[in-house]
């Protein structure tokens, strides 16, 4: 199994103190992947395995919204951006193009046409579990119109995406996240930054630790197992110190 427990401290965000816990004990390698993402590899034994991960992070109380923010040219993009402007397995960019534009086409490019893609999608999008399943995408989010946190932060990606705002998932936890669970949302690179947008909350509010980023679900995914494994149960708790 690969797992991604462990927040990293960064802009943002900062680990003031963690704790793991792995019974029975098994031998645990970690690596950074090609996003910065802590990685965390070990092989499981067949009676079963508990994981508890602990962490108390300091993160703003609020997020930046800074409306009117313009695109950046595509040519001055730094290099490490330019891939979250392709389409990906879950995020069908190059099939979005005229959809985008219906929804965002008549805002300024940049910050107000993520902002009206995110507000279009928590409208239009209703938060349903069960609705979807591993091998949903954005396309199947878009036709259903229903879906969890996952499946509709792979649908703003990709309209992001097809107006040339490159965006990227991001997974953690949102204080105060109803139901609380393992939660996704994508941030957008404009302006020479990235800003946070949460297209399942109303407003984007801030209280976020991040735990992984991505180009969508398959690279920030919680565990990663390669052989048979079932979840039997899963606890997650959020809360201000």
């Amino acid at each position: 199994m690969v797992l991604m427990l462990r927040p990293r401290s960064g802009a943002g965000q900062w680990v003031k103190r963690e704790s793991y816990d792995i019974e029975p004990s098994v031998t645990v390698f970690e690596y950074m992947d090609i996003y910065g993402n802590l990685c965390q590899r070990l092989t499981a034994q067949p009676d079963g395995l508990s994981i508890t991960s602990s962490c108390d992070v300091e993160v703003a109380d609020w997020a930046d919204f800074a409306p009117g923010v313009m695109l950046d040219p595509v040519e001055m993009l730094p290099d490490f951006v330019l891939h979250f402007l392709l389409p990906s397995r879950y995020c069908e960019s190059d099939r979005l193009g005229d959809v985008a534009l219906e929804i965002a086409g008549g805002f300024m490019p940049g910050f107000d046409q993520a902002e009206a893609i995110r507000t279009w999608v928590q409208k239009s999008v209703a938060y349903v579990q069960g609705a979807s399943d591993t091998s949903t995408s954005a396309l199947d989010t878009l036709a259903s119109k229903q879906g969890v946190c996952r499946d509709q932060t792979h649908l703003g990606i990709a309209l992001c995406r097809a107006l040339g705002i490159p965006a990227r998932m991001v997974v953690g936890y949102l204080f105060g996240l109803q139901p609380m669970d393992l939660h996704a949302w994508f941030e957008c690179y404009i302006g020479g930054r990235w800003w946070t947008f949460d297209p399942k909350e109303p407003v984007t509010v801030g209280g976020r630790i991040v735990t992984g980023y991505g180009r969508d679900a398959t690279d920030v995914a919680i565990a990663t197992q390669y052989g048979p494994a079932t979840l039997t149960a899963m606890w997650v708790t959020v809360q201000t110190l």
